[in-house]
């Protein structure tokens, strides 16, 4: 080993940021020396495979061993791979064989024949074979910690010079590794931050079109602020339960932001949204190249939220093998990311919520019973909007007031009609809905005033007359298909009548009937009529009196 190349090995590890690249030209840079048959860096990690380790009844410190991570030589018989990782090499723990001694004591380990020193050899048929005839061991040793072990093993003999020199580059490697560690550990902050901010521009459109707050003067939303009240100061897991659009996310926010967590983020994960194959890298994150398209490390979920909230929105659509996955964490507070053995712990509050009956898929087995009981400590159910109606009234002018300034639009209101149509409405998509209605009334007002467009099934249901509706309910005055026609067919001449022709617009016979424009206009089509009122009509002719059947 010559001290300028050494030198210049050093100089280019010291160069790279990535703790791979580092180790990569460490390893390499050494083999290439002439003699070195094997250079190989082993750094401290957990004990992850004491079960099956070689040394388990001996080892009485299982929190940590030393950890094959870099290996580059040449082989004799050219048919050995000595740079994989995987192997008899690849676990020492403390003071077993050379490599484990030298990570114990933080001392160098030179032993320059190893034929005169076979208590050191693991396995001499290998170094036989192999005509290794030195091994050198230096610690990694950055401000006062020990890393791990660097060792080469020599074809040739090394002396104390080569050891001399050999320690003096493991200093500058042992620097080369830390700084890139620091360097991996400085990107995945930068990622988290990345994600954190995203998370929080999401709250702040979210607060914007809720106003982060659950409003509602009715019992049954009253009820759930009480639930809110009693659970958000504990740690306790909560499983919202309720219909799409009630408005699950913002009783967890409420959640969120009345507990001790809320200083930090509160993560949510929609996992409807996530394609099976990436869930466990969604929650828990992955190592740069544990699979194809993996390119750099990535934060999972629940590191994300360390300290605060995850919400599962729709947790009930978790795949099953993700499941037993989400109960570990939930038990143990433990996961290991994608690709990395390393185990990490976090602190998480988990907050589930949920459209389906997640107590029926537990009973037939489509959700884990254990999952499902330990989501379920404390379920709150929001009640769907058809059930807490008073409330109605003040969400909506809360919506218009939001959506008047978003859109620019000054000077609307409701008038008794329209709330008396909100209020009759039945709701099938709840508050979401209602928001919805009022955005697009306000964005298509015209000189001030709202249009309502309520669903399919509520125009259906106000395209027939209040005599028709009442007839359907009793089932002594059924009338027949040509008397459903005529009633349908005067009504909408008594009202295109009485707005004098007048289709569109608050005052327009479409708002007077209660449906769209265009369904009055296909009507008017079907039914053969002239929108006109009769003042202005021409002469009756047989063309405007159709036969209704």
């Amino acid at each position: 080993m010559t001290p300028e190349t050494l030198q210049a090995v050093a100089v280019a590890a010291a160069q790279e940021r990535s703790l791979e690249l580092v180790l990569k030209h460490i390893v390499e840079g050494l083999a290439s020396q002439k003699g070195i048959a094997l250079a190989r860096v082993w750094l401290f990690g957990p004990g992850d495979i004491c079960e099956r380790c070689r040394w388990q009844t001996t080892c009485f410190e299982r929190a940590r061993c030393l950890h094959l991570v870099a290996s580059q030589g040449h082989a004799l018989s050219g048919h050995e791979d000595w740079s994989r990782l995987n192997g008899d090499f690849s676990r020492f723990p403390l003071n077993k064989a050379k490599v484990g001694w030298v990570g114990a004591t933080g001392q160098p380990l030179l032993i320059k024949r190893i034929e005169d020193e076979k208590g050191w050899v693991w396995k001499p048929d290998w170094a036989l074979g192999e005509k290794i005839r030195s091994f050198a061991g230096q610690p990694l040793i950055f401000r006062g910690e020990t890393l791990g072990v660097l060792a080469v093993f020599s074809r040739s003999e090394l002396d104390e010079s080569a050891l001399g020199w050999l320690r003096v580059f493991a200093m500058q490697a042992a620097v080369a590794i830390a700084n890139s560690r620091a360097f991996e550990e400085i990107e995945d902050l930068r990622r988290r931050l990345e994600l954190e901010n995203a998370y929080l521009r999401d709250q702040v459109h979210a607060a914007t079109a809720f106003s982060g707050t659950i409003l509602g003067q009715s019992a049954a939303i009253r009820h759930v602020f009480e639930q809110v009240e009693i659970v958000a100061p504990t740690d306790a897991t909560v499983l919202v339960l309720g219909e799409s659009g009630v408005g699950k996310e913002l009783v967890a926010r409420a959640i969120h932001g009345r507990s001790p967590r809320r200083d930090r983020p509160l993560v949510k994960v929609n996992c409807t949204a996530i394609p099976r194959e990436l869930f466990e890298s969604e929650f828990f994150g992955h190592v740069k190249g544990a699979f194809s398209g993996a390119f750099a490390n990535r934060v999972g979920r629940f590191q994300l939220a360390d300290g605060g909230t995850l919400f599962l929105d729709e947790v009930g659509e978790l795949p099953a093998e993700m499941q037993p996955k989400l109960l570990r964490v939930l038990q143990e507070g433990e996961f290991e990311p994608v690709g990395d053995a390393k185990t990490r712990r976090v602190n998480v509050r988990i907050i589930g919520a949920t459209s389906r009956d997640l107590k029926a898929l537990a009973r037939s087995g489509q959700f884990r019973q254990d999952l499902y009981y330990r989501l379920s400590v404390f379920p709150i159910e929001v009640p769907p909007l058809r059930e807490r109606r008073e409330d109605i009234p003040l969400l909506a002018r809360h919506f218009l007031a939001i959506a008047s300034q978003r859109f620019h639009r000054t000077g609307l209101d409701f008038t008794d009609d329209d709330l008396g149509r909100l209020h009759a409405y039945h709701w099938p998509g709840n508050v979401r809905e209602l928001q919805n209605v009022i955005n697009r009334s306000v964005i298509s007002a015209a000189s001030g005033s709202l249009c309502l467009e309520l669903g399919e099934a509520y125009e259906a249901e106000k395209e027939s007359p209040k005599e028709l509706r009442e007839a359907a309910d009793c089932a002594t005055n059924v009338r027949t298909q040509y008397e459903i026609k005529r009633l349908e067919r005067e009504n909408i001449i008594a009202a295109l009548a009485q707005c004098e022709g007048r289709i569109y617009g608050p005052k327009g016979a479409a708002a007077l009937l209660g449906m769209k424009p265009t369904t009055l206009c296909a009507r008017i089509k079907k039914l053969n009529l002239n929108p006109r009122p009769k003042h202005q009509a021409p002469a009756q002719s047989r063309r405007n009196v159709v036969d209704p059947a």
